[in-house]
């Protein structure tokens, strides 16, 4: 399989969002920020079935499938079975929650003005009709998404459209984090992610924060395999101390991380 950090599209990263911030948060949406994966819940409910969707994510965190190919996958068996998109779109909204503690934390970085950029695997429309339903249009139009679009077929059949279609990940995280680090006075970077469309973005993150999900800990495991340090956390409530302590000065990155 060739280095996803080598795919063409990998030398076009995006240039950041937010320039002259001390620091930036950067977040899975799926099962991170929500308590439910939208794309898990779809294949788990609507497609394949979650014993086809545990075998393909096993494989790429194991290396013998591309995140690309085995996550098209998925979405093509929910599209197969005759659920169009905007029935996926209603019933994702009916369904998912919000993580317990992220309104607070947002509205802690939005009140010291740090940035808040999802960065996902998903696709756009999904990401903004669910998030506008969960935090209201208001607080949902302040939020940067970084993600993948839709493709709509006249017959109604629907397919994911990748924003890097030749690299490993389809959407290689990493080139929402790279371009800060290169910036002549880079910010922190806090990431948040929980499984393994997060693998791009692990070891670029300056504090990475994964999040458990019962026993489907793939972020966890990729990072304890390459020993990339990181924090386990349940919720949003649990890492605003420490995000507040690193901002304010009271601990380093290094401290925090051991």
């Amino acid at each position: 399989m060739s280095d996803p950090d080598f795919a063409p599209e990998s030398s076009l990263p995006y240039p950041p969002l937010h320039k002259g911030t001390k620091f930036v948060v950067l977040s899975d949406w799926d099962g991170t920020i929500t308590t439910l994966d939208s794309n898990d819940y779809m294949t788990d409910n609507l497609g394949m079935g979650k014993a086809g969707r545990r075998q393909i994510n096993l494989d790429t965190l194991n290396g013998e499938l591309a995140f690309r190919d085995g996550f098209r996958k998925l979405l093509e068996s929910v599209s197969d079975n005759g659920h169009t998109f905007e029935e996926c779109k209603e019933i994702l909204k009916q369904n998912i929650k919000l993580d317990s503690g992220f309104k607070v934390f947002y509205r802690w970085c939005k009140a010291n003005d740090i940035p808040v950029i999802i960065v996902s695997s998903g696709m756009t429309p999904i990401i903004r009709a669910v998030l506008s339903n969960l935090v209201g249009d208001e607080d949902a139009n302040d939020i940067d998404i970084i993600s993948n679009d839709v493709i709509i077929h006249p017959d109604g059949k629907w397919d994911i459209k990748y924003r890097h279609p030749t690299s490993h990940y389809g959407h290689d995280k990493s080139q929402a984090i790279l371009p800060y680090k290169a910036l002549p006075d880079p910010p922190t970077l806090f990431f948040f992610g929980d499984g393994v469309s997060d693998m791009s973005a692990a070891k670029h993150a300056d504090v990475l924060f994964v999040k458990t999900k019962g026993d489907e800990n793939d972020l966890a495991t990729y990072c304890q395999r390459e020993g990339i340090k990181h924090i386990i956390f349940e919720n949003f409530g649990d890492v605003l101390p420490i995000v507040e302590s690193i901002v304010n000065g009271e601990k380093s990155v290094k401290e925090i991380l051991g």
